[in-house]
Order: structure tokens, then sequence, then C-alpha cells
């Protein structure tokens, strides 16, 4: 993925947001709400637009509250949205599979039904959690390659994109996808089995 929006306004709206600026934030979210949009469709492998919409809405709301790493520029932005977006559909996922075992209360969240409904991650919640259950191994095992993960396979991030957030090569990204991709086909394919 390649920003349409200059990568100097994103860190400039960032630093601001760091220097408690909350404004900055929300101005943050207009620049880059179409990339952010093509990242969550992307996730849930739909094109229904109020799904798509709603979990950029929720991403917004965690980013916002701040809870988590401030973001320091384009690339960790788009990384710490993709993160989020992650542990959003994994929550669902969690909390659709406990529902069917009979199990808890389902927690409330911002446009819920809509983010997520029945038919919003199409039945896809083992394979979600099977995905991210060999993504926690691999961060177990090497950390950056999970990280590299989020980057290129949940921010969607280009090579050169990731390399830079990374701080590594190009070169060394393309070498590490191959593994990361390795071992989560080994980790996937031995889950299934």
């Amino acid at each position: 993925m390649t920003s349409s929006q200059p990568s100097g306004d994103i860190t400039q709206l960032l630093a601001a947001a760091r220097g408690g600026d909350r404004a900055a934030i929300d101005r943050l979210f207009d620049l880059v709400y179409r990339e952010l949009r093509h990242i969550a469709k992307l996730q849930l492998g739909s094109g229904e637009t109020l799904r798509t919409t709603a979990l950029v809405h929720e991403v917004y709301l965690r980013m916002a509250q701040g809870k988590a790493v401030t973001p320091i520029d384009r690339e960790h932005f788009f990384a710490t949205a993709a993160r989020a977006m992650r542990h959003i559909l994994v929550d669902h996922a969690r909390r659709r599979q406990a529902n069917k075992r009979g199990g808890g209360v389902r927690p409330e969240a911002l446009d819920d039904e809509h983010l997520l409904s029945p038919s919003g991650t199409d039945g896809r919640e083992e394979e979600i959690l099977a995905v991210d259950g060999a993504l926690v191994r691999l961060e177990a095992l090497d950390p950056r390659l999970a990280g590299l993960v989020e980057l290129r396979f949940y921010a969607g991030l280009s090579v050169e994109d990731t390399a830079s957030a990374l701080g590594v090569s190009t070169r060394t990204v393309k070498r590490d996808w191959r593994k990361a991709r390795a071992f989560l086909y080994r980790e996937l394919r031995g889950s299934a089995a």
C-alpha cells in the first residue's frame, strides 16, 4: 500500500497528538480514512460498506483513547491501526466461539452488531483464531518476523514501506517474509490436520 497522503503531514499530526493536541488525531483520521477503510476491507474479506466503516470507527476509538503506544510516523501508524483491527477481529471471533458454546454474556462495543454481525466474519472465526494463534507463536520465536507479518498482511504495507518501518533493507524484508509465511503455513497446516 502506498499512501496518497504525504508522509510528513501524517508525522506532523502524530507529533501534535503526542503533544496533547486532541484535535490532531481527528485531523489524522480524516487524512488517512480511505487507507484505513482499504485495510479494513482486506481484513473483513468483504466489500460490505457498513462493517468496514464500523471497523475503522472502532479502530479510531481505540487509538483516540491513547491507551496504546502513540505512533511516531506513517508506517508505525498503519502498523498500530492494523494491530488494533487484528485484535478487534480476534476478540469478536472469540466472543462468537464462546456464544456458540453457550458461554458468557456478550460484551457491548460500538456498532458491534454491524461491525461483525453473524455474517460479518462469514463463519471464519476458527480461521481468524488459528491465524492469530500462529502469529502469537511466531512472535514468541521471532518478534521481528511477527511485526513484519502485521505490517505486510494486516497493514498492507509494501516491501519498501515495511523495510522503512523496520529499519532494514528490502532484501531482508523479502527474505524474512518468505520465512514468516513458511512458518505460518506449517503452523496453520498442522492445526488443520
